[in-house]
């Protein structure tokens, strides 16, 4: 399995000094948080998508999922990200209240509705299992996204069966995990490896 440790994910937590420094540190792609529940909006999330691409990375939003209305929140989501690039449902416990599967695949249908288009899905690998056992393919909309998983170690996440494979995966979150967890031009920070090579991950980011 080739893995590309390339890609990190942001939110208003962290602090960017340099896009171009975090470039050249090796980093091809940016996944960062564009909204939360139905009214949320990441205050860093315009300037820093801007910021990104000028500096000719790859960029991707994330909607943190919550358990209010899901259409709400997707239409929250879409009316601040640019869905014309990569864009992910952050399915998670969480303490202000955690979005239930019904919600979340209500969330992807409608994403789809409005772009024709899926976005993944990105959740813990306890989490992600314990939701889905063993529900085959077919019998959950999730399997139609690309799956980012996150697990905190040295070994490959386990897949449940909706999927084929995992496309990311988190293996720290700046603190926890093998190294290397820093990135020049922001520090510690979430790392994530992509299944794939450099052409395969242009193609995920559109």
């Amino acid at each position: 399995m080739a893995l590309l440790n390339a890609v990190i994910d942001l939110s208003h937590h962290n602090t960017v000094t340099s896009f171009d420094d975090i470039k050249n540190d090796g980093i091809m792609a940016i996944i960062h948080k564009a909204t939360q529940g139905d009214t949320v909006i990441d205050k860093q999330y315009n300037r820093r998508r801007i910021g990104a691409l000028n500096a000719g990375l790859l960029f991707g939003s994330y909607h943190f999922g919550t358990d209010d209305d899901p259409v709400d929140q997707a239409d929250h989501y879409l009316s601040v990200a640019d869905h014309t690039q990569l864009m992910v449902l952050d399915f998670e416990p969480n303490k202000h209240g955690t979005m239930s599967l019904k919600q979340a695949e209500e969330f992807i249908e409608h994403i789809h509705k409005k772009t024709g288009k899926y976005p993944g899905i990105y959740s813990g690998e306890f989490f992600i299992n314990q939701q889905l056992g063993a529900i085959p393919p077919a019998g959950t909309v999730l399997s139609n996204c690309f799956l980012w998983i996150a697990k905190y170690g040295a070994k490959t996440p386990k897949v449940p069966p909706a999927f084929p494979l995992f496309t990311l995966w988190q293996y720290t979150d700046g603190n926890a995990g093998p190294q290397p967890h820093d990135v020049q031009g922001v520090g510690s920070c979430d790392r994530n490896k992509f299944n794939g090579d450099a052409t395969g991950l242009n193609k995920l980011f559109g």
